[in-house]
């Protein structure tokens, strides 16, 4: 079986959305990334989600259809420079380049666009000098930016950048749809999956498709079967050296374990999890900010300084980075595996979300409206909680 050097992922990518799988309340009908193509005018956006669920292909897509220059680039490997070349490429009618000359010494030629698409992976990785460079160029149009994130763009991307892009959030792929596109992968091998295997790579790709589609094609290459048994998917993932991959299923088995293990309050479980992810590469700024959510989630107020301690943690991490910070995280850990764990708090806010996603905006009573003037004050307002509807209902029952 003569095996392509390119990646059966990239072989089998869709051109359009008549062939994208998953992420249907982005690009159903009527969704606002199906209009955007329809439309062929697109903003600048940042997509966040898990790896492998359709973040590059709808980037590419996007390119498609509005016929502009793409640039694909890692913010782990590229630069100002890289930025600069994009930059030069453009003829912007209302730009003075004079103003410029480092940026805009070429001459204008007549095939030169006004606008490019700039997709850039990983744009979390960007530092903010790397961000402020970008600025200018998405503000007055040159550059069309399309980013993707795993990590909260609210934590890593600038206020400035962020406020003018539209973030949408795309969710992992359910089992149907890593199937659907298992059979796809199958199809372009030229083999055929046991039912049993079509399970193990469905159940092993947890939402990311090209993790399935690359045990796939690694199986495919080493057996050289017409037909891929769940044992050989086995084998073939035991085969291989695995390593801690920081947007893979070891990432978030790993953090999961050390969530875990402080919320059982096993301090030496919940060490040894930190620091297995810090010896693997983590950010230790990813750690940091999960312990600030802990604090809040799983401690509440069986002990409000938790809250506090955690987001020292995170500032000191931050302020003073590797290797020195791992004991900023050390200290934290231990402090929050030992607290007491209360979650009532978190628990009455959101069975409070709960009813106002189900009965909507209720009126707010009379009597603990502002009362400005004398007609107001004669009806009611100011007096003292909640609406009618839901009057005498508890939400919090801790403490």
């Amino acid at each position: 079986m003569q095996q392509s050097p390119q990646p059966l992922a990239e072989r089998i990518r869709p051109r359009d959305l008549s062939g994208f799988i998953g992420q249907s309340h982005l690009v159903g009908v009527g969704k606002p990334l199906q209009r955007a193509l329809q439309q062929r005018a697109v903003p600048s956006m940042i997509f966040w989600g898990p790896p492998g669920v359709g973040k590059t292909t709808l980037a590419r897509m996007i390119a498609a259809v509005t016929e502009k220059p793409f640039y694909n680039l890692s913010a782990v490997s590229a630069g100002k420079a890289e930025l600069r070349k994009i930059v030069e490429s453009v003829q912007f009618p209302g730009r003075d380049r004079r103003s410029q000359p480092s940026l805009f010494a070429a001459p204008e030629a007549a095939d030169t666009p006004d606008s490019v698409i700039l997709f850039l992976d990983e744009i979390h990785r960007f530092n903010k000098a790397q961000q402020d460079f970008l600025l200018p160029y998405v503000e007055d149009g040159t550059i069309t930016l399309i980013g993707a994130t795993t990590e909260n763009p609210s934590f890593e991307v600038i206020s400035a950048l962020l406020s003018r892009m539209q973030v949408f959030t795309l969710n992992p792929l359910t089992v149907v749809e890593i199937q659907q596109i298992i059979a796809r992968g199958a199809a372009a091998l030229g083999v055929d999956i046991e039912a049993e295997g079509i399970g193990f790579l469905a159940n092993y790709a947890n939402g990311d498709a090209r993790a399935a589609l690359n045990l796939l094609e690694n199986a495919s290459r080493l057996y050289q079967a017409d037909t891929i048994s769940a044992e050989q998917l086995r084998e073939t993932l035991q085969s291989k050296h695995l390593r801690y991959d920081k947007t893979g299923e070891e990432h978030y088995n790993t953090i999961s374990a050390f969530i875990k293990s402080m919320r059982a309050s096993d301090v030496d479980a919940a060490l040894y999890y930190c620091a297995r992810m810090i010896d693997s590469g983590e950010d230790p700024k990813f750690i940091a900010r999960r312990m600030v959510i802990f604090a809040s989630e799983d401690i509440g107020i069986a002990d409000s300084n938790a809250l506090t301690v955690a987001n020292d943690v995170f500032r000191a991490v931050e302020t003073i980075g590797l290797p020195e910070c791992q004991f900023n995280l050390a200290h934290g850990v231990v402090y929050l595996a030992s607290a007491g764990k209360d979650r009532a708090a978190g628990k009455a806010y959101f069975d409070a979300l709960a009813d106002v996603a189900d009965l909507g905006n209720l009126a707010i009573p009379l009597h603990i409206r502002n009362a400005p003037t004398q007609l107001m004050r004669e009806l009611g307002y100011g007096q003292g909680l909640l609406p009618e509807e839901i009057k005498g209902k508890r939400y919090f029952r801790g403490g």
